[in-house]
């Protein structure tokens, strides 16, 4: 399996859909399924009936799953969507945004 390009709390940019141009961190990642969880967005509203547990009932606000080649990670230095290449830095491996070449870990 290929190294991950977008990882938990990478700030990322949403390029299409209800919440294209909004930016947020990645809360989760699941890459069998090819999803990403992004806080605060593609917000889903979940109408709950009153149980025991939860006696007031009431409307969830959850952020759902969404494909993950729907973002790209925010590049470090404007915040504008970039790809992510792989570099050996010291006998590292380090993701590296395109646009800028800046670092992103390590």
């Amino acid at each position: 399996m290929a190294a991950a390009k977008i990882k938990k709390g990478d700030n990322v940019v949403v390029l299409s859909g209800k919440d294209k141009g909004r930016t947020g961190t990645v809360q989760s990642v699941h890459p069998r399924d090819g999803k990403v969880v992004v806080d605060g967005i593609n917000v889903m509203a979940r109408h709950r009936k009153p149980s025991q547990t939860n006696p007031q009932g009431g409307i969830d606000r959850v952020p759902a799953p969404m494909n993950i080649s729907k973002v790209a990670l925010a590049d470090p230095k404007d915040g504008k969507p970039t790809r992510v290449r792989f570099e050996v830095k010291d006998g590292k491996k380090v993701r590296v945004a395109v646009k800028s070449g800046e670092t992103i870990d390590g």
